[in-house]
């Protein structure tokens, strides 16, 4: 069994990956990261490391052009400052729209794509780390249950029944996407999420916020040495 990872370098692909390669080995894992435009490489970096780590196999795919016409935040063709606030506060500026760090269709962009890839690696499965937390409140739709559930089985259809979207922590908060990987051991101080590039990540931005929300809930300081106040 061989299954491909989409892999940014965060906390909840990488508990993908650690995962994947604790079920069949890091011999059958392929990493696959995706540069979309975005304003900083530390992902890229943190990807590259993290890969290296576990001994895997690390591909990286160049989307950028597709995205040129895209206002999204997150994006080096923008000049919208990224939001340094929740995503529940976000969101009540909305007006049930995603967040403007949603980058358009990007799941579906990247697991199409990764289906080609797989397909042609040998894969059987393709793991990416969407959880309840991003779904949450229309904030990141291609993260919901319902998109995953349509997108497997479009690309089980279109594979011939070839390959499976494994989605692991679909129905989890990011809490409890951290400690699946507390239990293995993930390395999270590799991991990058700030939207933002520098040294050391933001601590204002909505990921950076999730994400030391979600060590909290499991009793300790997130690893990621965060800008001061």
């Amino acid at each position: 069994m061989k299954a491909l990872i989409l892999f940014s370098g965060g906390v909840d692909s990488t508990t993908c990956l650690a995962i994947a390669a604790d079920k069949y080995g890091s011999e059958n894992i392929i990493a696959l990261s995706v540069s979309y435009g975005q304003k900083h490489i530390r992902e890229t970096e943190a990807a590259r490391l993290i890969a290296e780590k576990y001994g895997v196999k690390h591909r990286i795919l160049d989307l950028k052009p597709v995205f040129e016409g895209s206002d999204c935040s997150l994006l080096s063709g923008s000049d919208k400052e990224i939001p340094k606030e929740s995503y529940a506060d976000q969101l009540k500026k909305t007006d049930g729209k995603p967040v403007s760090t949603y980058v358009p269709f990007r799941n579906g962009l990247f697991l199409s794509c990764a289906a080609s890839i797989a397909l042609s690696e040998g894969c059987s499965e393709i793991w990416y780390g969407a959880h309840s937390d991003d779904a949450a409140g229309n904030a990141y739709p291609d993260c919901s249950s319902e998109f995953n559930d349509s997108i497997n089985r479009a690309i089980k259809l279109g594979s011939g029944g070839q390959l499976d979207v494994i989605a692991p922590f679909i129905g989890l908060t990011k809490a409890q996407v951290v400690a699946k990987g507390l239990a293995l051991k993930v390395p999270y101080e590799l991991t990058w999420s700030c939207y933002e590039g520098g040294d050391i990540p933001c601590g204002k931005c909505g990921t950076c916020r999730d994400r030391a929300a979600a060590f909290a809930a499991n009793g300790l300081s997130d690893p990621a040495p965060f800008k001061k106040a």
